[in-house]
């Protein structure tokens, strides 16, 4: 039974936007090759709720809109709040977002092509993007003064959800005819 509890609250814990109680059962009898009534779910179910109703746990099972999902207690909601904020500082700003872009396109590359490219002084946004860690050292350049090589990193692929560099947009996707001047003359 202790198996089961335990079973229940990973499945709530790993279903970000929370799951009903019928799939719950069904992906507990997939997973543990066993019939769980609506009734003995339900009696789980409370358990877990009183376990969390503890003053031990900052977290709470609840349910909303018929769907169960831990939410932290109100009286950490402050606490919260500060993370919240404290994320919103960490995120980049628009000349960190295009130093980025043209990383992941035409990776490994200098700093000093980063910043023909763009037209103004890279230090601060490279510096913020090595600081994330969503870009690293690729190794040094063959030319003059050997330059440090920049890519994307690990954590790039994870935060875009990429497996590859392959996966990212090409660039023929992305430009529309309404961002062009002009007539294309061919």
């Amino acid at each position: 039974m202790k198996d089961i509890i335990l079973n229940i609250e990973a499945i709530i814990f790993a279903s970000s936007e929370g799951i009903s109680q019928k799939d719950l059962r069904e992906i507990l009898q997939d997973a543990l090759a066993i019939e769980i009534s609506k009734v003995e779910l339900a009696e789980f179910i409370g358990k877990l709720k009183a376990k969390y109703e503890s003053a031990d746990y900052a977290l709470a099972l609840v349910s909303i809109n018929d769907q169960l999902q831990f939410l932290t207690k109100p009286e950490y909601h402050e606490a919260i709040n500060q993370l919240q904020v404290h994320k919103e500082r960490k995120k980049l700003s628009q000349s960190a977002l295009e130093t980025l872009a043209i990383i992941a396109y035409r990776q490994p590359i200098t700093k000093l092509e980063v910043e023909q490219i763009r037209g103004v002084n890279c230090d601060y946004s490279i510096q913020r993007l090595l600081d994330k860690g969503l870009i690293q050292i690729a190794g040094k350049a063959n030319s003059i003064g050997k330059p440090l090589l920049y890519a994307t990193s690990g954590e790039f692929m994870n935060h875009f959800g990429l497996s590859s560099t392959k996966d990212l947009p090409q660039l023929k996707d992305i430009v529309a005819e309404e961002n062009s001047i002009g007539e294309i003359v061919d």
